[in-house]
């Protein structure tokens, strides 16, 4: 057995074995939820293995082809070693094409759930947004009628309109009452509103059932066996 044949062995049960983890992956899965992201990595790496099984069959068969043109009647000698190999390859390509459409749809349901994820704290930020709106007109017309408000409720109407704070300043400074109301902050004790990451949601979400695990090598032999 010379070198490059070795490496060719190992290299075949590198990915049988890659695809082996994968089947315990996906059996483990039966009955539990699989996540979109692990399920994603399984077939990317069933894709590849594909993809490297199929270059070495195809560059066999051109070989093959070269040496059925260069012997004596090649073309009848190694007619069945290269329809072999032609049905190996069309095997390789099916299965292939079956785990790629099914990362279409893992593509599809990462980007609903993004989405989702997305649209919902666009609302939520919206639904914030008219509230603190609503809070700083407050603060502006407390300040023209002369009243006091925190020093912090005084920011936020800076911050939002450096303006329109000077103006009810202005205007404030001008009432003369006898007794000024105190108000407490319209936006008392705020804590930071965390979200979700949407890469997160979308990965750990529930994947539909994907196509069997069969690795690349099985399915060459599985033609050459019959």
């Amino acid at each position: 057995m010379d070198i490059k044949q070795s490496m060719d062995i190992k290299q075949s049960m590198n990915d049988r074995m890659m695809t082996w983890r994968c089947c315990d992956i996906v059996r483990k899965g039966k009955g539990v939820v699989m996540k979109i992201g692990e399920a994603q990595s399984i077939y990317r790496e069933q894709v590849q293995m594909y993809r490297k099984e199929k270059a070495d069959v195809s560059k066999q068969l051109q070989n093959l082809r070269k040496r059925m043109e260069a012997t004596p009647e090649g073309a009848e000698r190694y007619k069945s070693e290269a329809a072999t190999l032609e049905l190996t390859l069309e095997a390789l390509d099916e299965k292939q094409e079956e785990y790629q459409d099914y990362l279409s749809q893992l593509a599809d349901q990462y980007c609903a759930y993004w989405n989702a994820t997305v649209a919902d704290q666009q609302a939520d930020a919206a639904e914030e947004y008219a509230v603190d709106m609503a809070k700083i007109m407050e603060v502006a017309r407390r300040i023209m009628h002369g009243d006091i408000v925190p020093a912090c409720d005084e920011k936020k109407l800076m911050e939002y309109s450096e303006e329109m704070y000077q103006t009810a300043k202005s205007v404030g400074a001008m009432v003369r009452r006898q007794k000024r109301e105190k108000y407490d902050s319209l936006w008392g004790d705020e804590e930071e509103k965390e979200y979700d990451d949407p890469q997160e949601v979308a990965e750990n979400a529930e994947a539909t059932d994907g196509p069997e695990i069969v690795a690349a090598a099985d399915v060459a032999a599985t033609v050459t066996e019959g």
